[in-house]
């Protein structure tokens, strides 16, 4: 059984799609693309793919990820792009790599957005993102299936700068940028939730609402504070492999 690791995007409108309904697209684009797919036992089988760490519906992103599991061995750049093929505009495979390394989920804890906050000055921004960092505790609440929670969105929080706006904007209109990186911790928290902190530490309500989009999703390194590449590992040793039969055919007797 061969497992293949995708990366993929929700650009545009698409950002809209729930995790269901791209569950749904994504295994019309298996049958389309006639992926040998492998499939669970019992009554009702289904095939095996596993998602991992889905962003949440609304928000944009660069990096999200599943792993497939296949009966016949493929080239992972072929089946990307048969795959992409099949997906509508906006939902776009743009990496495959066979899985030659364990525990991909245990790759994703941390996560890198942008926040686009049109409708307000960057200097504001800049006032509110420092009174979130310089807060011990900042306290938001979620609506959940059991009620409202409490909880501290501060300790999650790793980065949270602003950033210059492009110096080609189609508008005049003020529009602040902020980056954030979040640990992935339990319960999650999310860039609406930082949001909702810097709204309760300094009175920032953006006009209209924010666009999201998640940049990258990987390991944390703790001493620059950047979100690494999960697949490196993958690819470095599928690297590896290859080198090292090279190197056991070139000693091959003739």
């Amino acid at each position: 059984m061969q497992r293949i690791r995708l990366r993929y995007t929700k650009r545009g409108r698409l950002r809209f799609t729930s995790h269901r309904d791209f569950q749904r697209a994504f295994e019309r684009a298996l049958r389309r693309a006639e992926v040998p797919m492998a499939y669970s036992a019992g009554f009702t089988p289904h095939p095996k793919v596993s998602y991992a760490n889905a962003a949440p519906t609304g928000t944009g992103s660069e990096a999200e990820y599943l792993e497939i599991a296949l009966t016949e061995a493929r080239d992972p750049e072929l089946l990307r792009a048969l795959l992409d093929e099949s997906l509508p505009a906006g939902l776009d495979v743009v990496e495959a790599v066979e899985a030659r390394t364990s525990g991909l989920a245990d790759r994703l804890t941390a996560s890198e957005w942008e926040l686009r906050l049109d409708g307000v000055d960057p200097a504001e921004a800049e006032r509110a993102v420092a009174a979130f960092k310089a807060a011990e505790a900042v306290e938001v609440q979620r609506m959940t299936k059991n009620g409202v929670r409490t909880f501290d969105a501060r300790p999650a929080v790793v980065q949270l700068e602003t950033q210059a706006e492009p110096a080609d904007r189609p508008t005049d209109q003020p529009c602040a940028i902020l980056r954030l990186v979040v640990r992935h911790v339990t319960p999650a928290v999310r860039p609406d939730d930082v949001l909702s902190g810097l709204r309760a530490v300094a009175d920032l309500a953006p006009p209209v609402p924010v666009a999201v989009t998640r940049l990258a999703q990987g390991l944390l390194d703790e001493e620059t504070g950047t979100v690494t590449d999960p697949l490196a590992p993958d690819r470095e040793a599928a690297t590896a492999f290859i080198s090292a039969g090279s190197a056991a055919a070139a000693k091959a007797p003739a």
